[in-house]
This record gives C-alpha cells, structure tokens and sequence, in this order.
C-alpha cells in the first residue's frame, strides 16, 4: 500500500492508495477515527455497487444519504438534505461524515463536512478514476450556481483518502475516459511520463501506478498551496474553458471530463495563437486515444461570455495554463480584450 501525507489548515491528510482497500475500509477507519456514530453520503448510481460493502464493515451505528446522481444535482439543495439527514440520525461534531461516490459526491459531502456544526472529521472514499486521481484529494469543497460550477464551497481536508483501483471495474466506458481527462492533465503540467504510460496500449494495467503518480502531483502542489492563489492554480490546465462549456450544456450535455479534454485543446490552440509552440496535435492523438473529444461545440462569444463569471478571473484578466513543453506549464494571466480576440479566433 503507497501511504502520502498531506498537511492542511484543518490537520494531516493520509491519502492511501492499493488494490481491494475498500474490503479494509472498516479496520482503517476504525485506526484514524473515533466517532461515536458514522453517516455516509454516496449516490443513486455508487449505492447499490458499494455503499451495503461498506456498511456492513461498520462495529458502529450508521446512516446514510443517498443522493441523485449528476452534476445537475451538485446544488445547495442537496447539501441541505444531508444536513437534515445528519441532523436527523443524531450526528455530533465528534463524528464522522464519508463521502462514497465520484467527484460530485465527494464536492458535496465535503462541503457539507465542513459546514455542518462548523466542521466534523471527513473520509473521502472515492469511486470514480477522475475523484481518485483528482476531486477527492487537496481539500476543495463545493456546489454549483446558475451562474458558474464550484462558486460555493470551502477547503476542507478530508483526515483520510482510501482509493482503490479495484472500484473502476464496473465503471462505464464515458466514465473511466473522463477520469482520464485529469490524467492527461497532470502529465502535461508536470510529469510527461504519465503521458508515456498512457500512450502504451496496455495503460490500464498501470493504472494503479498512474494514480499514484497523480496524485503525488497533486499532494506536492497543495503542499506548497492550499488556497488556490498562487501554484495551485497550475492544476486548472483545461478548465477555464471546461467550465465554460460546462455551463453552457448546462451541466448535462458534457461530463466534466469531456469539457476538461475540450478545454485542454482549446487552450493548446490559444498558447499557439499567441505565439508559443504549437502541441495541440499530440494531445488530439492521445486524447482520441483514450476516447475524449476535442473540438469546442459552442459558439466562441459564448464560450467567451461564460468563462468571465470564472473564479479565474481576477479584475481585467484571465488566469491560463499554458504548456510550454509536455510536462511544464504556466500561469499566464491574460487581458480579457486580448482574450477575446483569441477565442473567436480558436
């Protein structure tokens, strides 16, 4: 089992990374935590695959809420059900909250962690390759707006991530590729020999070793900054545009992997357009590889106006990743007028 620690605002995060960890969730959390009840949230499509495994490890009294599957649901309507659930079966700010399920799971419960009674103790277990590799690890919380994705929410660390890669055998094909998305993503801001690995036929059978790369990435990064003001922000390499065309599919006509794969072409192309080296086509041929798209479906002043709501906007400018080589990226702040000239241009 490869253990990475993390250290927070709100405590050590133990990130704990082996094939059939979830058979040995109940005897690890049982070593971390002592809470005198525990509540799990997960979702209409983990529950049945995962949630009675987990349950039936459990020496304590446990609840659970379970949610509607979809980023449509990621809303702060849904947080306040599982507050009501928590309420209702009698949690204290000494017990435990686990979050069993995908990125939109994860968001959710730990935002509903860290509010809840001002805080209670969160174990992350993720169910999905993009919350493995990403969502579930460095403390971001959070739910959507009308407005934009993730304009709500808190950093709050989770005190344990149990992840293991047995769980992605019953994802689907759309699923496993968007987890993917991330993956390619952290290859190229800082380690291309992921990008290796996932250009072999065979990556799969890696993919324990792909996690662990990534999220050793990510771990290293949240170290240095936990807020998302400074390197951070290094981890956001095809999401200005992702969450654009997130939000104009209205959360529903693309995964959040699909848009992060648009993303990542579409600002491959903006780096050209302003004069760096073009790598747009080796990331289109790997990402047909996995199976993601790459082409921008929505109209460009669209796009344009709908990346403005952002978080990543900061006053007159736009914050970009931009690769200058497979493996080291850049945060490039961008004027918005410039900008714009550039995605009518994409």
């Amino acid at each position: 089992m490869q253990t990475l620690s993390l250290t927070g605002a709100n405590g050590v995060s133990d990130i704990c990374i082996e094939t059939g960890l979830l058979d040995r969730a109940g005897a690890m959390l049982s070593d971390i935590f002592t809470p005198s009840r525990i509540h799990i949230v997960t979702d209409s499509t983990v529950a049945p695959l995962y949630l009675a495994r987990l349950e039936q490890q459990l020496s304590l009294p446990a609840s659970h809420t379970v949610i509607p599957a979809g980023e449509e649901h990621k809303r702060l309507c849904t947080v306040e059900t599982i507050y009501h659930d928590m309420l209702s079966a009698g949690m204290t700010r000494k017990d435990l909250v686990i979050a069993l399920g995908g990125g939109v799971v994860g968001d959710i419960t730990g935002f509903a962690a860290a509010t809840f009674l001002r805080g209670v103790a969160l174990c992350q277990i993720p169910t999905t390759l993009l919350a493995q590799v990403d969502s579930s690890v460095g403390g971001k919380t959070g739910v959507d707006l009308p407005e934009g994705k993730n304009l709500v929410g808190a950093f709050y660390q989770p005190r344990l991530v149990l992840i293991d890669p047995d769980v992605l055998s019953t994802l689907p094909e759309t699923t496993f590729a968007d987890g993917m998305a991330e993956v390619v993503k952290y290859g190229y801001i800082a380690n291309r020999d992921i990008l290796d690995m996932v250009a072999r036929p065979d990556y799969r059978c890696h993919i324990e070793q792909i996690i662990a790369e990534c999220v050793k990435i990510k771990r290293d990064v949240v170290a240095i900054d936990e807020h998302d003001t400074g390197l951070r922000m290094i981890l956001n390499f095809g999401h200005t545009i992702g969450h654009a065309a997130e939000k104009l599919g209205g959360y529903t006509d693309l995964t959040h992997g699909q848009a992060v794969a648009i993303g990542m072409a579409a600002a491959m192309r903006l780096s050209s357009l302003m004069g760096n080296a073009d790598l747009t086509a080796p990331l289109l041929s790997l990402l047909t590889h996995i199976g993601l798209p790459s082409a921008l479906p929505y109209d460009r002043e669209e796009i344009f106006r709908a990346l403005l709501s952002d978080k990543k906007k900061f006053g007159g400018t736009v914050n970009f990743i931009l690769v200058r080589e497979p493996g080291r990226a850049e945060i490039t702040p961008i004027d918005a007028e410039a900008l714009h000239t550039y995605i009518l241009k994409l």
